[in-house]
C-alpha cells in the first residue's frame, strides 16, 4: 500500500536531491489467521545513511505519523 506524502517528499527532495531512492513510501498490511501484521520502513533509519541534519527533523515527523497510523489500525 502506498503511503507517500507529497508535501513531505518535496521537503526532503529540496534538502537532498537524490534521496528519492530511500523514501519510505510503502506500508505492508498482511492478514494472518489470528492477527494482522503491519510493517513500514523507519524513515529515520533509512535517511541516516545521508549525512544531512535537515533530513532528521523531517524523518522524525514522518516516523511519528507512521507510528500513529499503525497504532490506530
Amino acid at each position: 500500500m502506498g503511503a507517500c506524502n507529497p508535501p513531505y517528499a518535496y521537503k526532503v527532495l529540496k534538502s537532498e536531491g537524490f534521496i528519492g531512492l530511500m523514501l519510505p513510501c510503502n506500508v505492508i498490511v498482511k492478514q494472518e489467521a489470528d492477527h494482522i501484521d503491519i510493517a513500514a520502513v523507519d524513515p529515520l533509519t533509512s535517511m541516516q545513511a545521508v549525512e544531512n541534519e535537515n533530513l532528521e527533523i523531517i524523518a522524525l515527523e514522518i516516523r511519528n505519523k507512521l507510528e500513529n497510523v499503525i497504532s490506530n489500525v
